[in-house]
């Protein structure tokens, strides 16, 4: 019988089945920029696992790489499928199966895997074609969801409120289907992983893993949602830092998370988990604190209170990535994902790595950053902010 996540978690050998423990140790990691891939405690069943017959649909974008690398470091057969339409190279070794998720499966048809790694997902239907094809050619589907499933509208005091311990764990309500919705129709990104999770259990029960991120980050990330905080405090002089800095934050390094996720396909560890980070409370002054340990030039924070940002015009999450205040889904309980051996590299060791690459980018992506607000606004922010105070 496939392990359950609780019954994984109650599992006393857990140790000895190769996967580490929470707590402390478990966010230790390597702050060596090079060490690319950290491997979990667990002795030699850890560094050996049985080679497994892996189908990664996708494989190329942000996070397809490193969970390809990763798997063939361990030992396994890695397929991927794709459209073929990235520069992205994978190792020679990797069979690239070409095809289109919307009405092109030929590729995966008469075929058979272990585990299918579904980390690519931006349509349920999708999703049911996938499952509905690979249900008896796979034992195991994991599939990598979202915290934004969770229905936290509503919930929690709002921006004025700094959570100091979660309120939302695995078993908190999801996105409903809204009335006079059908299958078939289109639906927003939340209620879009939700009904994918839905899917992916019907077709695969009791060999299903969800896996559900909150803000992925780290070098290969095109989307700034992260990199704009190690740019902007590696740039130096006064920064805006936003609202109250005891707010709490969480974000998983791509590397740990894929890292993880295959690991999780080599245990056949089913069952729903959190997948962020770190395994403790870290507040918005924390994650700057250690953002700016790497950073190279001499800065200073300007806390500016979220009332004031406000009236500036200033946007939580898009003009200042990773701040939420008072959101439910930036401090979720993340102890089972911890317990079913998910690891942390520090957060200053994804900074440095993450700064490494953005200089690698062209000057134009780096010019037009799709997150954070630009000098020109901080500095007016600031200013205003600075006047105020007479």
């Amino acid at each position: 019988m496939t392990p359950t996540r609780r019954d994984f978690i109650r599992t006393s050998g857990l140790v000895g089945a190769g996967l580490a423990l929470g707590g402390a140790s478990a966010c230790a990691g390597s702050d060596d920029a090079g060490d690319a891939m950290a491997e979990p405690a667990g002795g030699d069943a850890a560094a050996s696992p049985a080679p497994k017959r892996l189908l990664i649909l996708g494989g190329t974008g942000f996070i397809g790489p490193h969970m390809v690398e990763y798997a063939l470091s361990r030992g396994h057969e890695v397929s991927t499928f794709t459209r073929g339409r990235s520069d992205t190279d994978l190792p020679p070794e990797v069979e690239q199966l070409i095809g289109d998720r919307n009405d092109d499966h030929s590729a995966l048809e008469g075929r058979s895997w272990d585990v299918v790694l579904d980390n690519n997902t931006q349509d349920y239907r999708w999703v049911q074609t996938s499952t509905g094809l690979l249900a008896d050619a796979a034992e195991h589907y994991i599939f990598v969801s979202s915290i934004s499933v969770y229905a936290t509208q509503g919930v929690g005091g709002g921006p004025e409120q700094v959570l100091m311990a979660p309120i939302v764990d695995e078993d908190f309500a999801r996105i409903p289907r809204p009335d006079g919705w059908s299958d078939g129709d289109d639906a927003p990104y939340g209620l879009m992983k939700t009904l994918g999770e839905d899917i992916v259990h019907a077709a695969f029960p009791g060999r299903a893993t969800i896996v559900r991120p909150g803000l992925i980050v780290g070098p290969g990330d095109p989307t700034d949602r992260f990199t704009y905080w190690p740019v902007r405090l590696d740039e130096g002089g006064e920064v805006l830092a936003p609202g109250n800095p005891e707010h709490a934050t969480q974000v998983i390094d791509q590397r740990d998370l894929t890292e993880w996720i295959v690991r999780l396909a080599e245990q056949g560890v089913t069952g729903d988990f959190n997948a962020t980070g770190p395994a403790e409370r870290r507040s918005m002054a924390r994650m700057l604190e250690e953002v700016g340990s790497v950073a190279s030039n001499p800065y200073e924070l300007t806390w500016v209170p979220e009332s004031f940002l406000a009236q500036q015009g200033v946007r939580p999450w898009t003009d200042l990535p990773a701040w939420i205040p008072g959101d439910p889904t930036m401090f979720v309980d993340v102890s089972d994902a911890v317990n079913a051996g998910l690891t942390y590299r520090s957060l200053a060791t994804t900074s440095r790595d993450t700064l490494a690459w953005d200089r690698t980018r062209p000057a134009e992506d780096r010019a037009n950053r799709q997150f954070g607000m630009s000098r020109e606004r901080e500095r007016a922010a600031l200013d205003a902010w600075h006047a105020s105070q007479g």
